[in-house]
């Protein structure tokens, strides 16, 4: 399994990096976890086939984490002509505010006659489906988003790649980050208690509950950017766009 890192950025674009989305490789099967708003320009950035792959997981319903499928289902109509399918995958609610969000950003775009098939799929908080070669495991956190806000774990049978989203501290986590290859993990901040957040601080506190082998901090702002250098580099890796990894 090959990840890399499109966007590892919060909402502001602290140090200026783009809006959550991972590319995940595994087998030939292509997918990623997260489709923020920056995400097809920063796939253009990298080089990266912005029609290679077969699915976008998503964590929760707020725009630097699913703000670029409207432009990314443009793209496939109109520029890059997909023809192969896509599969969203996200918590309830996800079909009415991508309608609304293609609605407001391009109006009729939803009319569309596709030139390919895509569908959404809302899988519900705490359960666990299949999505072609990868098993989904979901679990609810702590995050105001208007719908659910979940954890998700994948696993190809071989190596499982674990991601937080948003949240603050929650037992939750516990059981999506066991045992996990890599935990991508949100890092807010370096300390304290950000609201629907976690600090630096707190996830190194848990780190030994939380069971995975190794655990990628991102969803950085400003001061814990700032403060990246103070990080345990034996348990914890700084994420960075572009960062690639084996797992």
């Amino acid at each position: 399994m090959k990840l890399k890192v499109v966007g590892c950025g919060d909402a502001f674009g602290s140090g200026g990096r783009g809006n959550s989305c991972y590319h995940v490789e595994t087998d030939g099967h292509v997918a990623t976890l997260d489709f923020g708003a920056s995400s097809l320009v920063q796939m253009h950035r990298f080089g990266i086939d912005s029609s290679g792959f077969h699915q976008v997981f998503i964590s929760h319903l707020h725009g630097d984490h699913f703000g670029g499928l409207p432009f990314l289902l443009l793209d496939g109509q109109f520029v890059h002509q997909r023809t192969t399918p896509l599969t969203i995958i996200g918590p309830p609610g996800t079909k009415v505010r991508l309608d609304a969000a293609m609605e407001v950003l391009f109006p009729k775009m939803a009319t569309n006659d596709w030139r390919f098939d895509f569908e959404v799929k809302e899988v519900e908080p705490g359960s666990t489906s299949r999505h072609g070669p990868l098993t989904l495991t979901t679990a609810q956190v702590i995050h105001a988003s208007g719908a659910p806000s979940t954890a998700l774990r994948i696993t190809d049978g071989k190596r499982t790649l674990a991601f937080s989203g948003d949240t603050e501290w929650t037992d939750a986590l516990l059981p999506i980050a066991d045992g996990a290859d890599l935990f991508i993990c949100e890092c807010f901040a370096f300390a304290g208690s950000p609201h629907g957040h976690m600090a630096y601080e707190t996830i190194a506190a848990k780190r030994a509950a939380l069971g995975a082998k190794h655990i990628l901090l991102t969803h950085m702002g400003d001061e814990m950017w700032a403060r990246r250098g103070e990080v345990d580099q034996t348990h914890f890796t700084v994420a960075e766009d572009g960062l690639e990894l084996s797992i």
